[in-house]
């Protein structure tokens, strides 16, 4: 499939006499308008034709939904506004994610590590809206309080987690899609729950949105595996945040490329 042809089967999907289309082939994107809200969005084509390569009809289902939801999002902003009472989230992205809005917007953010930035989001049921300078007066909060609310609130997200074993390494895996689960990466009190469970070394990735993944290496060769895994992941999450694990040591994450694989293990009688 070719651009122009995702951006015909894109028209065909989302049928309305709101949405306005046009289509860049320099930049090859794609400007979608609501003429009833005055607001639109950019869309890259590559990174969706990259994923209709390896997900075919899941993939254009996704981009569908996400356009839908975000101008639900758009028309209910416009509608009822925002207050404090809405539930607050934080929000792990790239530090390559824009740091303000299309409307040129600061995005409220914390420094995390030097591969993830924190970002708050509202959350509006089926999507949310990331929070920025522009929403603090109608959100009746200051930047401070929108970060402490935030980690409260996601101190109350479910971290239950699947588990599996390769070449002798353990893996855990939070997926709950409810668009948070790399920011559990954030509860400080899970990950030293999940540094007991740990033999070996333990790892923390956040390859996407979606998921959540705590390694506990025993071996050199689960090195390799956790590279392998998690830039698969990156490569098909719908939100991508970094390919990059990172070691996780007294409650410090630490980017796992500065780690050699025979270091000294915390522990005595842990392997290397």
């Amino acid at each position: 499939m070719k651009s122009e042809e995702l951006v015909e089967v894109l028209k065909e999907r989302l049928p309305s006499e709101s949405f306005q289309w046009r289509f860049d082939r320099k930049t090859d994107k794609v400007r979608l308008e609501h003429s009833g809200l005055g607001k639109g969005m950019d869309i890259s084509l590559p990174e969706i034709l990259a994923k209709y390569e390896d997900k075919k009809e899941l993939a254009l289902d996704e981009i569908v939904y996400t356009i839908r939801e975000t101008f639900n999002a758009m028309e209910k902003e416009m509608n009822e506004g925002f207050h404090k009472d809405l539930p607050i989230y934080p929000v792990i992205r790239s530090t390559s994610f824009p740091t303000e809005s299309t409307a040129g917007h600061q995005f409220i953010t914390k420094d995390h590590t030097a591969e993830t930035r924190i970002y708050y989001a509202i959350d509006l049921g089926t999507t949310y809206r990331l929070i920025d300078a522009s929403m603090l007066e109608s959100i009746g909060l200051t930047e401070n309080e929108i970060a402490e609310a935030a980690l409260f609130k996601l101190r109350s997200l479910k971290t239950d987690y699947k588990k599996d074993e390769v070449a002798g390494n353990l893996f855990y895996f939070v997926n709950n899609n409810d668009g948070y689960d790399a920011s559990r990466i954030l509860n400080s009190a899970f990950l030293k729950e999940m540094e007991s469970k740990v033999e070996g070394h333990m790892t923390v990735s956040v390859p996407h949105q979606d998921v959540l993944i705590i390694g506990d290496l025993r071996n050199d060769t689960g090195y390799d595996v956790l590279a392998q895994m998690t830039m698969q992941f990156f490569t098909v999450g719908k939100v991508p945040i970094t390919s990059l694990s990172f070691i996780y040591e007294q409650g410090k994450l630490e980017p796992i490329f500065i780690m050699a694989k025979n270091r000294i293990a915390r522990k005595d009688g842990k392997k290397k």
